[in-house]
């Protein structure tokens, strides 16, 4: 009965991973931000089932991801998606439209945050109310936003690395670019087709991402082999299926410029940030989250950019909607701060 008649939900619409967030519970959905329609426009699958499905699919079934760097792509699917995932949540029982708070990068523009607003009212909810990312994995991160210290936070998402520096209540500065672990996947990608001319889908991708990318090269004192990955795909020059085996320097190598980029947003916003406040981040940091700072040696590279210690979050893809969960359970009083209205 609960979820029947909550009146709050919390949004984290993401490029890679959509999640929700139930008034009084916790997250009661984390899937992948893939859907799968067929040509007259019914939904085949959503969520980890349709993202299975990429690169698979007959020719009267597409699977999509509907969003890109953070922002709609794709108006249509992210609606039909979005009431899916909603349903999801209400276990198919919802009789309330409930009121949405929702997270959006802080570099979107107003004609970008209406198409999510639009999305969210037509997917079934109520109201929305729109909060920038930065803020609220702030919260989520419990740093002390409001107080007159200044603390920094930097986002790598799917889509967009975000980083923004924080002192009584507000944004003081802050850089978007759109950047994150979707670029990654598709670095690795492009080192494929060029190095060894094969082709490779986007889920293994980011299978090597995940099981043999870094960002460093291990320290002399480390006496561990670096792993290989056993990569498959098909061959540009005969056409047929080819394997290779990948070394994890390779990998590391394919990621340069993308992890370039990330560093590059957060040393652009020191560049900007006031002299007072900068002298608060020596002391207490950067504090590093999304799904992309997950990628091993991220935060030892950016600490050696910045001369900054960099903070790793316990569970950096939860961070933002354990913050929007913090600002639904205390609503009065961050709608207040952060002038949270309705639309």
């Amino acid at each position: 009965m609960k979820k029947i008649f909550s009146q709050y939900i919390a949004l984290d619409l993401g490029t890679t991973n959509t999640l929700i967030y139930m008034e009084g519970q916790d997250v009661v959905v984390n899937e992948p931000s893939v859907i799968a329609v067929n040509d007259s426009g019914k939904v085949e699958a959503v969520g980890e089932e349709a993202r299975a499905m990429l690169g698979r699919t007959p020719p009267d079934i597409r699977a999509i991801r509907p969003l890109n760097n953070g922002v709609i792509s794709d108006y249509q699917t992210t609606e039909l998606m979005l009431k899916e995932l909603f349903r999801m949540a209400f276990q198919g029982a919802s009789v309330v439209r409930p009121r949405v708070l929702c997270c959006v990068p802080s570099g979107t523009t107003e004609v970008e945050r209406r198409a999510i607003r639009d999305s969210v009212k037509n997917a079934g909810g109520r109201g929305v109310y729109i909060i920038e990312e930065p803020i609220a994995a702030a919260i989520g991160m419990r740093l002390p936003i409001e107080e007159s210290i200044g603390s920094i936070v930097m986002d790598v998402g799917g889509g967009t690395t975000e980083v923004a520096v924080m002192s009584l209540g507000g944004v003081v500065v802050s850089e978007s670019r759109k950047v994150g672990g979707d670029n990654m996947d598709a670095a690795i990608e492009r080192f494929m087709r060029n190095n060894y001319s094969l082709l490779v889908g986007e889920q293994i991708c980011e299978k090597i991402k995940i099981e043999i990318g870094s960002a460093v090269k291990p320290g002399k004192e480390s006496t561990d082999e670096e792993p290989t990955f056993e990569v498959r795909g098909r061959n540009m020059v005969s056409g047929i299926p080819a394997t290779i085996t990948l070394s994890a320097a390779e990998a590391r190598q394919a990621l340069e410029e993308t992890i370039s980029a990330i560093v590059g947003t957060v040393s652009a916003t020191l560049e900007k940030t006031p002299p007072e406040l900068a002298s608060d981040l020596v002391d207490s940091g950067i504090n590093l989250t999304g799904g992309g700072a997950q990628l091993r040696g991220l935060d030892e590279v950016i600490s050696r950019e910045t001369g900054l210690t960099v903070k790793l979050a316990e569970k950096p893809q939860a961070t933002i909607i354990k913050g929007l969960g913090s600002i639904l359970s205390n609503f009065r009083h961050y709608q207040k701060l952060f002038n949270l209205n309705p639309a």
